[in-house]
């Protein structure tokens, strides 16, 4: 059962203001599978590898909030992380945000403590295997980043790994 309509882990990952800087070059599909596969290493999960067509989910999504950057999930079918930062935000940058959860995580209990972890555990997630991940420029100058996986996670009374 999943925990809501959406993936739980659509929820909002936002930052007012990013750590990061970096040009306005595209990422690679490297730049956002590196990161999710280093932290999938720390809890011995199998990495994840790049689908062109949840890239293309994201990417398209991503555009679609362009306008706005408004920090609403999609309601596809996949699990779904996001993230805005101005004045710049790349993959790594993003992907970052997710993995520091990590803190918030306890295994034991397999819950969010003490803050928002569900990003983190939805990067970790064993049963999602393919990855797929947009950015675009928002017309306000922030960065918008959307990261699509599938399987999706976050489900309730299932531990990420």
């Amino acid at each position: 059962m999943r925990l809501s309509k959406f993936p739980v882990v659509a929820l909002l990952s936002f930052m007012a203001i990013a750590m990061f800087h970096v040009s306005d070059a595209q990422n690679t599909p490297q730049d956002y599978l590196n990161p999710h596969n280093a932290a999938r290493d720390q809890v011995g999960v199998p990495h994840m590898t790049w689908d062109a067509n949840l890239a293309s989910y994201a990417q398209n999504y991503a555009n679609s909030r362009a306008g706005d950057c408004n920090m609403v999930h999609s309601g596809g079918p996949y699990g779904e992380n996001l993230a805005a930062a101005f004045p710049d935000l790349n993959a790594a940058g993003a992907v970052k945000m997710w993995v520091d959860e990590k803190a918030n995580y306890d295994y034991n209990s397999n819950s969010c403590v003490g803050g928002e972890c569900r990003h983190y555990t939805q990067v970790v997630w064993r049963n999602s295997v393919r990855l797929g991940c947009g950015r675009v420029r928002c017309n306000n100058g922030w960065w918008f980043v959307s990261c699509s996986y599938d399987p999706p996670g976050n489900f309730i009374g299932q531990r990420p790994y």
